[in-house]
């Protein structure tokens, strides 16, 4: 059986604001805690008008307080924008409040525009973060361990911990979409997400590289891993395009450079046709997409997962609005997953 988990970018629309967009997330996370669903993480990105998805971990404090049973984490923290130790602790607090559910994914990527990148990364000594991405992952990871870490200072040492008094461990992902991250993850024994929803090629060829270099470590003795896919689900394959036409249009945009927007309702995607032109673009972009009836994308879901060798995918739930629909509320993207779930099951 396929596993099922969830990534939530936060969108917000442009009949939401800030608070509806976090408010219609927490149902969603509820849904998926219904469901059954695995895992629910959240991602970082910055200075974006249609993600509110800034702080992964105030996220997750979220949706771990409003949910029951569902693993929570971050798809994740993108560890050049922040201090090892900042992450260590927040993510420690986390699993100390909500004990066997914390996740934390971890990524290269700075998840923002260089400007904002660099006002992110003021102060930090040196480089952007990237040249010691590997050194920063294994304090992160040793950090949030019972005994933490011991630092030398002079001729003396220095413990330093996350948390004082850890009783159980948060999981450590690594993120990516490139050969770099599914060898770093193989190297380091850690299990691996690739961004497949993202990248949409490579996908094979970046986890083939993960199980080949896979070392065994105390975290983990055989290669993990989780594809993560766009999906629209709707009763019907026809409406499930429909619904997925304002992401569509939204990733053509990032994809072409053009500053993004809130999201668009049903209605305007459809009444502002990109030209011909975009067809093609429109057509690779949706090409690695979960779209359709419930029975065809569950296929879908299925057969990734088998060609991966992973019983584990997760979806990011694209599934737009029309209009009327509460600003509160999502419903396409909770009918997706409550869609999905079922024929999966």
């Amino acid at each position: 059986m396929t596993t099922l988990s969830v990534l939530d970018l936060v969108p917000v629309r442009s009949d939401q604001s800030t608070a509806d967009a976090l408010a219609a997330t927490l149902t969603l996370a509820r849904v998926a805690d219904e469901v059954g669903a695995h895992r629910y993480w959240v991602a970082e990105h910055h200075n974006m008008p249609a993600v509110a998805a800034t702080n992964a971990p105030l996220l997750m404090a979220m949706v771990a307080a409003a949910t029951t049973r569902v693993r929570v984490g971050s798809g994740g923290v993108m560890l050049p924008n922040h201090a090892p130790l900042v992450v260590a602790e927040q993510i420690a607090l986390l699993e100390a409040a909500h004990p066997g559910r914390i996740d934390v994914g971890l990524g290269r990527a700075p998840g923002s525009d260089p400007v904002t990148s660099h006002v992110l990364r003021r102060g930090q000594s040196g480089g952007d973060g990237v040249d010691t991405f590997d050194e920063d992952v294994e304090t992160l990871r040793s950090l949030v361990r019972p005994d933490g870490v011991v630092v030398r200072v002079g001729t003396g040492t220095y413990p330093l911990r996350a948390t004082p008094r850890a009783t159980t461990v948060p999981q450590v992902w690594l993120l990516g979409s490139s050969s770099y991250s599914a060898q770093l993850a193989g190297r380091l024994g850690l299990p691996y997400v690739f961004a497949h929803h993202f990248a949409g090629r490579g996908t094979d060829e970046a986890v083939a590289l993960y199980r080949r270099t896979f070392a065994p470590s105390d975290e983990l003795a055989a290669p993990r891993t989780i594809a993560v896919v766009n999906a629209a689900v709707a009763p019907t394959a026809e409406e499930a395009h429909r619904l997925a036409l304002p992401q569509v249009r939204t990733m053509w945009r990032l994809r072409q450079g053009v500053r993004l927007e809130p999201q668009e309702l049903v209605e305007d995607a459809e009444a502002a046709p990109l030209p011909a032109s975009a067809d093609a673009a429109l057509a690779a972009v949706t090409a690695s997409w979960v779209v359709g009836d419930p029975a065809g994308a569950a296929a879908q879901v299925r057969e990734l997962a088998e060609r991966l060798g992973t019983d584990e995918v997760m979806v990011t739930p694209v599934a737009g609005a029309v209009r009327g629909t509460p600003a509160d509320r999502s419903p396409a993207r909770e009918a997706t997953l409550r869609l999905l779930a079922d024929a999966l099951a």
